[in-house]
């Protein structure tokens, strides 16, 4: 199981987010059966729609993280609650690509540069909050950084890895988000871009700390932190037949007349988790009698 981390730094000046996915991305490579550059891609999404989660305000808000490339993995989309938990997929989980000249897997060339990152943010109110931007690299942090300052005019600091084994398993998996409050002053900025131009990567980070607390202090070396919450993350997919059953009713009387006289049957999938719901003629003349009650 993941933990997230939220603290303070340079008295309140600066917060930040970090967290160990390792667990939440390794299971989404299992459940999508996802290759390694997939699984660095859609595990950097997952990360960031996390750290992002944890950042609304209100228990019942949603946030949904959308890559939209030009790379050969199509659309990547991770939806976070506010606690953080996460699910998500990738447009074609087996794209394999040959690593760059360093060894490293290419997330860029998978995701591709040219495209848009989306972040919808569900308020509960009539309309959801829309915020969007260019893709920059396609690495994802680099993105998520654009998109915090262009979307949401706050300078940030982030770092996402995913480290995939030699065997596909994910090793280590994190990210974190260092953000200047509006109050931080002029040496504080200028503490905080030293930090940027030395900050090991994610996953350096991860595999050089005894644990999140020590990683926290090497990553924000030289700022005296305070860690204010430590919560949990997982996948977590809620979907339910029940869910299910009730989207097939708001299709309408013509349309699930229509599957009954033609099919007899529907066959449900779910791209969070891969499961599938099998509803016959039975439960489709159940569905629509309740729709015409």
């Amino acid at each position: 199981m993941g933990k997230l981390y939220r603290g303070m730094a340079a008295d309140h000046a600066v917060r930040f987010f970090v967290t160990d996915t390792t667990d939440l991305v390794e299971e989404a490579r299992r459940l999508h059966q996802l290759s390694p550059v997939a699984a660095a891609s859609l595990g950097r999404v997952l990360t960031a729609a996390s750290l992002m989660g944890i950042m609304l305000k209100n228990d019942t808000d949603k946030l949904t993280f959308q890559v939209k490339g030009n790379g050969p993995l199509g659309v990547l989309l991770a939806v976070s609650d506010a606690t953080g938990n996460v699910k998500g997929y990738a447009g074609h989980p087996s794209v394999e690509l040959p690593p760059k000249e360093n060894g490293k897997l290419d997330v860029g060339t998978a995701v591709g540069s040219d495209g848009e990152m989306i972040v919808i943010k569900d308020y509960g109110l009539k309309e959801p909050f829309v915020g969007r931007v260019n893709l920059v690299s396609g690495e994802i942090a680099e993105d998520l950084a654009a998109y915090f300052m262009y979307s949401e005019q706050q300078p940030s600091i982030v770092s996402l890895g995913v480290f995939v084994g030699a065997d596909g398993n994910v090793e280590r998996a994190g990210g974190l988000v260092i953000q200047p409050m509006p109050f931080a002053d002029d040496a504080v900025i200028d503490q905080l871009e030293d930090l940027a131009a030395h900050l090991p990567t994610m996953t350096e980070l991860l595999a050089g700390s005894e644990d999140m607390e020590s990683l926290i202090a090497i990553a924000l070396a030289g700022f005296d932190t305070e860690i204010t919450a430590v919560t949990e993350n997982v996948y977590r997919c809620d979907c339910s037949r029940e869910k299910f059953e009730r989207g097939i009713m708001t299709l309408g009387i013509n349309e699930i007349s229509q599957m009954i006289e033609e099919d007899g049957k529907a066959d449900v999938h779910c791209h969070f988790c891969n499961k599938n719901y099998h509803f016959g003629h039975d439960d489709l003349v159940k569905i629509l009698e309740m729709v015409e009650i």
